[in-house]
């Protein structure tokens, strides 16, 4: 489903299990897409779990773009596809989160969207080898509860406890993730789960 923002058009890819309880909004990083195997390891987790999954490619993806953009554009474009992907499921809660840079767009949004929860893939922490650039500010200013998961080798950082409300970090993962994806939708499903 394309959605219009004041940005571009989005694309939401819409996985319904048919009787949801919950709606979890879902995109990607920066230079990736919503077939990552880590979201689409998600998808079937929540999908099996009666969460139905929103897969969101961001405007500045459709237009091929290689990087994002401002953090105030891509945030209003988000707003926006969330706004419309809610109109489809009336009163039921939402959840949203990404991998990478989406975990941040998800972190910034969560409270205008009126998120039940963040889930926070390779959280970018800062920078690789700048330490003192910290995005810690986002997860802590998230507005609802964070489930965050990196892995210990992740260039980018790895999050303290205290900026979420759980903090997996998978032993010889680095930022993609991709050494047991099914893992990574099995934690996501079952936190999310708990916010129906």
């Amino acid at each position: 489903m394309q959605i219009d923002t004041p940005h571009g058009p989005g694309l939401a890819e819409i996985d319904d299990p048919g009787s949801a309880g919950l709606v979890l909004l879902l995109t990607h990083g920066s230079a990736g897409g919503v077939d990552a195997p880590d979201l689409l390891a998600v998808r079937d987790a929540c999908l099996a779990e009666g969460i139905a999954v929103a897969r969101i490619t961001q405007p500045f993806r459709l237009r091929g773009a290689r990087a994002p953009g401002s953090a105030v554009r891509q945030d209003e474009s988000w707003v926006a596809i969330a706004a419309a992907v809610k109109e489809r499921f009336p009163g039921l809660p939402v959840a949203q989160g990404g991998r990478s840079n989406g975990a941040r767009v998800a972190c910034r949004t969560a409270g205008e969207v009126g998120a039940v929860g963040v889930v926070a893939l390779a959280f970018p922490l800062h920078p690789p080898g700048h330490p003192e650039k910290s995005r810690a500010a986002e997860l802590r200013g998230a507005g609802a509860g964070v489930l965050v998961i990196n892995g210990d080798r992740d260039p980018f950082g790895v999050p303290d406890e205290a900026d979420a409300e759980r903090l997996v970090v998978l032993p010889g993962e680095n930022h993609d993730l991709r050494k047991n994806p099914a893992l990574i939708g099995a934690e996501v499903a079952r936190w999310l789960a708990a916010r129906r």
